[in-house]
């Protein structure tokens, strides 16, 4: 059997063998058998991955987590930042977009490119995001994520336990299979950080110019690039 054919094959016992598994199991797991220096949680600061970052500390305080600042975030997602590292004493790594590409591609599109396109939204979310995580994933073995299955139409296939094609490592969703009410049941019952956004119809948060409260009976993604067809509406970090 090919090396890919073995991946596959071996993904697919360990989709199986973790079907079943805790949360906390699978992040167990993911620090057993990659160590806590070679994955590491990939942390938007919402609502999934404040419950993540609870359960990392709690497994081992030296657990990694990093995010990524694109230089366009609400001041309420630095204050939870800010309130994580202060609750849990930890170091979070904050990963910046290259100056240069961004000066470069500002210059020439403007601030406010991704109005116009979805080619250029899809460029800047490339240049402030994507980028920046593919240089930190080449460190890594693997990379921990709070995507659920019930997030939008884009994350309805999401597994537990992953590969990722595109930057070449195990992609790990210990979160995949939980509903939001148990989010939110998990954060009151820890009393875990979160962005106050949350509190004001934003569920799901990402650059100010980009992110808006939703409406009764939307999708709790519809506040994300909301002048874009649902359907397509992820940055790149993720594959469909």
């Amino acid at each position: 059997m090919s090396e890919a054919g073995e991946l596959k094959k071996e993904i697919l016992f360990l989709q199986k063998q973790h079907a079943s598994a805790s949360a906390e199991d699978i992040l167990s797991w993911a620090f057993k058998r990659f160590g806590t220096r070679n994955v590491a949680l990939a942390s938007s600061l919402g609502a999934e991955d404040q419950v993540l970052t609870d359960m990392m500390v709690k497994i081992d305080p030296e657990a990694s987590i990093f995010t990524l600042d694109t230089g366009r975030f609400f001041q309420e997602t630095y204050n939870v930042l800010e309130n994580t590292i202060n609750r849990y004493k930890i170091e979070i790594q904050v990963l910046f977009p290259e100056n240069g590409a961004v000066e470069e591609m500002v210059g020439r599109h403007g601030p406010n490119l991704f109005y116009y396109s979805v080619e250029n939204r899809k460029r800047c979310c490339r240049v402030r995001k994507v980028e920046p995580l593919q240089k930190k994933l080449a460190t890594l073995d693997g990379w921990i994520c709070g995507l659920r299955k019930g997030q939008a139409v884009t994350r309805k296939e999401v597994q537990k336990i992953e590969w990722d094609d595109d930057n070449g490592l195990m992609k790990i969703n210990p979160l995949a299979d939980w509903s939001e009410k148990g989010i939110w049941d998990y954060i009151r019952l820890n009393s875990v950080p979160y962005n106050t956004l949350h509190d004001k119809g934003f569920p799901s948060i990402g650059c100010a110019p980009c992110t808006r409260a939703v409406q009764h009976g939307e999708d709790i993604r519809a506040g994300r690039w909301w002048w874009e067809n649902p359907d397509y509406r992820e940055c790149g970090l993720h594959r469909s």
